[in-house]
């Protein structure tokens, strides 16, 4: 992964509203979501739920599919590892790490 992919898809997250929409979806597992389930599910109206479901799926982290008349949202789980295996690759790789169990107190 590139830094521009991954400032990317940090950027489409930095947003409370998309973090929200692809929480769920990742929750949802393969099967992913409706349209409809989704906008229920968060209570927000289609039009911004549209919005902002277009941004994650720029970024690469949300698929839409065509089932019939439902569009179903679902998380990719690859960028996803991706994006998190770019994160944690050069952990503390120029000094000492902060132990986990005090780094999950704070």
């Amino acid at each position: 992964m590139n830094i521009e992919i991954a400032s990317s898809q940090m950027e489409s997250l930095g947003n409370p509203t998309r973090l929200r929409i692809y929480r769920t979806l990742v929750r949802a597992g393969f099967d992913g979501l409706p349209v409809g389930g989704l906008q229920q599910r968060l209570e927000i109206p289609a039009s911004t739920l549209s919005h902002h479901c277009r941004k994650l799926i720029d970024a690469g982290l949300v698929t839409q599919e065509r089932n019939g008349t439902t569009l179903i949202c679902r998380a990719n789980y690859k960028a996803m590892s991706a994006l998190i295996g770019y994160l944690a690759d050069e952990c503390c790789a120029d000094g000492r790490c902060e132990d986990v169990e005090t780094a999950a107190v704070a």
